[in-house]
């Protein structure tokens, strides 16, 4: 057992020194700290941190509601580190898979948090922020989402808690954060770990760690990607729907998301320059300080996975302390798929960062990655150090396999309406690969010899003739074989909700530490898509600047698919399918241009862990396509888009 804070003696009035009551003190046992602090009488308040923007142009500095909860001992000589959730949706959509929402006294102090933070983690020595983000709940201003101001709130509440900015109690007398060490871990799934990005890339002292979970990285990649909208009117959208006041205060702020956006053109400009965290104007990984604790689904469509993948990217180039769990579901808190491990790991993880605790968990493998419904791996990073390209090439016939195909070979599609007049949609892209559709090109491998993985992001890159100006461009890899998956398009995007509870920490009658227990939801079928990936051709070069192709001329263009881990398993055919506007996540109207692939200069580089004599042995020779068919009807349903 180890002491980490407090002093045994105290001085008297008349100078001598006299044995007083013990200070109080954290406990630490086998690596952890224990909960030897009262949640019943800990102390709730709340606060007002005077922020260093006025994003509702009323000529005064917004104001940050700051709702406290931290234990009682604080009050006497007691320094605790701080767990922070910056949220929009504490008065809206609610946190979690059961949608709570803060509750308070008549005082306006609160009674109840939302998620187990709190509950877990102050009878253990911290204290935990629900702090409401600018322009939401109680807090003033106006949302921008995730533009500047968002952003600049939260870190004005770090710098708040180290000193560097001012709050005020409800009577508008200053309050100082003088029970704090500083010290600041930031969390929250979706909008939430967004804003732990964003504070992070500010450089911001103070804040130690954080553990954004299926969170954003750019606000331009959560709207679009090479060009191809995802969404029609996102950036106004989603602030009117964070946004419970009444519309006209926010009206002009609102107009002005609409023109920043862009929606015109797609293009990347300067207002998605301030709302970028990897390399923006007002946020930029290359500050950040924080250590990174990440979680993502490799299957999440609303919040897709190349935010994790470009953003653990650039934690990597920077050098950052980092850890992430990678999971087969949709959306979705590791909270509510691996519920034990992943609060024993979060709970090793805050002491080591925040109350500087040698655990040793940085001395254990970097990534958890969920690889089948509940099958879990450990790998030393991520991808894996082990994963090596294989070049998949289309082939005449409709094959897929490791050769250039012969000089001159063609295929042609249209980026054409389907019956909805928006694209085609994914299910009707990947129906029976081997039969011919005006609207996609697909080649097939033959049966994989062996049993390998896909880890990392796969590369497209196809030689193309238009006969327009520019098309949507749709790159799909496919897994054809019968098999039992995580069902992550499915209700719930891969959990089910079930009527049993379980807790993790302390609660009063207010606000109980338990929630309702999750389990996988799986589907048998013949086929799943892998990887995604889109570009409009005019935005190849530069997605500010757009290039309109001259037709009839051969371009090469090239793109990153959303990145995946995924079991190739002996037997199963790979297929690379290639298509205009996907009707089901592109909002796009489409060209009509005509594509000719050149197959020659066409192909896909996919990493991939092999096994036996290595990754290029999984792929069998191409055979022709006719000995084989998929499956003539599939239905592929359209992910749901979850805000919590």
């Amino acid at each position: 057992m180890a002491v980490l804070t407090g002093a045994a003696l105290a001085a008297t009035a008349g100078g001598a020194t006299a044995l007083a009551r013990p200070s109080p003190k954290i406990v630490v046992k086998d690596g952890v700290t224990q909960p030897v602090f009262s949640y019943k009488d800990a102390i709730r308040e709340h606060v007002y941190v005077e922020s260093s923007v006025d994003s509702d142009r009323d000529g005064r500095r917004d104001r940050v509601n700051v709702d406290i909860i931290r234990p009682k001992e604080t009050e006497h000589g007691l320094k605790v580190p701080v767990i922070m959730d910056e949220s929009p949706y504490y008065d809206n959509a609610g946190r979690g898979n059961e949608s709570e929402r803060k509750t308070y006294d008549a005082d306006g102090n609160p009674l109840k948090f939302p998620l187990f933070y709190d509950n877990y983690f102050v009878p253990r020595g911290y204290a935990f922020l629900a702090v409401d983000m600018v322009g939401t709940t109680r807090s003033d201003g106006c949302p921008v989402s995730g533009g500047p101001t968002d952003v600049l709130g939260g870190k004005a509440v770090v710098d708040w808690l180290n000193g560097r900015a001012t709050a005020y109690r409800p009577d508008g007398t200053p309050v100082k954060a003088t029970w704090t060490t500083g010290r600041t871990g930031m969390i929250g799934k979706s909008y939430d770990g967004t804003l732990a990005n964003g504070v992070a890339a500010t450089g911001v002292e103070g804040l130690e760690t954080i553990v954004p979970v299926a969170a954003i990285s750019s606000w331009y990649d959560y709207s679009r990607m090479n060009g191809v909208k995802y969404w029609t009117d996102e950036q106004p959208w989603l602030a009117g729907y964070v946004d419970t006041d009444p519309p006209a205060k926010c009206a002009a702020v609102n107009a002005d998301l609409d023109k920043g956006e862009d929606d015109a053109t797609g293009n990347y400009n300067a207002y998605w320059k301030t709302a970028d965290y990897r390399d923006g104007t007002i946020a930029r990984a290359s500050r950040i300080r924080a250590s990174v604790f990440a979680a993502h689904g490799v299957n999440d469509l609303n919040v897709k996975d190349n935010h994790f993948a470009l953003w653990w990217d650039a934690l990597a180039r920077r050098g950052v302390q980092r850890k992430v769990w990678l999971t087969q579901r949709g959306h979705v808190d590791p909270f509510d798929i691996r519920r034990d491990a992943w609060v024993a790991t979060l709970h090793r993880w805050f002491d080591h960062e925040l109350q500087k605790i040698p655990n040793g968990i940085m001395r254990e493998p970097r990534a958890d990655i969920e690889i089948g419904p509940d099958q879990w791996i450990t790998q030393r990073d991520w991808p894996s150090l082990d994963a090596r390209d294989i070049v998949l090439r289309p082939g005449a016939g409709g094959t897929l396999g490791l050769n250039r195909a012969a000089p001159g070979a063609t295929a042609t599609f249209t980026d054409a309406p389907g019956p909805d007049g928006q694209g085609n949609s994914e299910s009707a892209m990947v129906a029976d690969p081997t039969a011919a559709r005006p609207f996609r090109a697909a080649f097939v491998s033959g049966p994989l010899p062996r049993t390998g993985r896909l880890s990392g992001t796969p590369d497209a890159r196809l030689r193309i003739t238009l006969d327009r100006p520019t098309s949507n461009l749709t790159a799909l890899l496919v897994d054809y074989g019968e098999d039992t998956r995580v069902n992550y398009l499915g209700a719930g995007s891969g959990i089910r909700t079930l009527g049993t509870e379980d807790c993790h920490g302390e609660s009063t009658p207010a606000d109980d530490a338990c929630y309702k227990q999750t389990e996988v939801t799986t589907v048998t079928s013949p086929v799943n898509v892998v990887a995604r990936g889109w570009l409009d051709a005019q935005n190849d070069r530069s997605l500010s600047h757009p290039t309109p192709l001259e037709p009839g001329r051969a371009y090469t263009v090239r793109w990153e698919t959303l990145s995946q881990e995924h079991l190739l398993k002996k037997g199963h055919r790979l297929a690379l399918v290639l298509a205009g506007t996907d009707a089901d996540y592109n909002t796009e109207t489409p060209t009509g241009a005509q594509v000719t692939l050149d197959l020659r200069g066409t192909s896909i580089t996919v990493p991939v862990v092999g096994t036996g004599d290595g990754a290029t042995t999984m792929i069998a020779p191409p055979r022709s396509a006719a000995a084989w068919r998929g499956p003539s009807k599939v239905s592929l349903p359209v992910q749901e888009r979850d805000l919590h």
